[in-house]
């Protein structure tokens, strides 16, 4: 039986393991037959969504990652907005909205309210949170 999934990442790009772990388990989903619909980017986790984020060579490239799951399976990658505001992850309408100078957030990414991610949490089969 497959189900749909959600999940919520709150650890940063770097420094601990839960957003590697989240990838892995979203890249296992997607290969396995389940429908994985969005991963929710909340607190430290918006810095998943950086596009200046510049890893060394010999380390995983986290935030490409994503990008290229959400490419190849249609999973929606999103910030929370206010989070994400807050910790300096800025998408070109927010930038525009606040007058800042330049955005960063990685392409791919969105930004949405925690009114998306109550949707998101009911209409998920399965909400996993990292």
């Amino acid at each position: 039986m497959s189900l749909s999934y959600m999940l919520v990442v709150n650890g940063p790009v770097y420094g601990r393991q839960s957003s590697l772990t989240a990838y892995r388990f979203a890249k296992a989903l997607t290969e396995n037959g389940h429908t994985l619909t969005r991963v929710f980017f909340y607190q430290d986790g918006v810095s998943n969504a950086s596009s200046l984020t510049v890893p060394a060579n010999d380390e995983f490239d986290l935030v490409a990652a994503w990008q290229l799951l959400s490419k190849e399976s249609g999973v929606e990658l999103e910030t929370c907005v206010a989070a994400a505001l807050r910790r300096g992850q800025v998408s070109e309408e927010e930038a525009k909205q606040h007058a800042l100078v330049s955005s960063n957030m990685a392409d791919g990414f969105s930004q949405a309210g925690l009114g998306a991610l109550s949707e998101a949490l009911l209409t998920a089969d399965r909400v996993i949170q990292f």
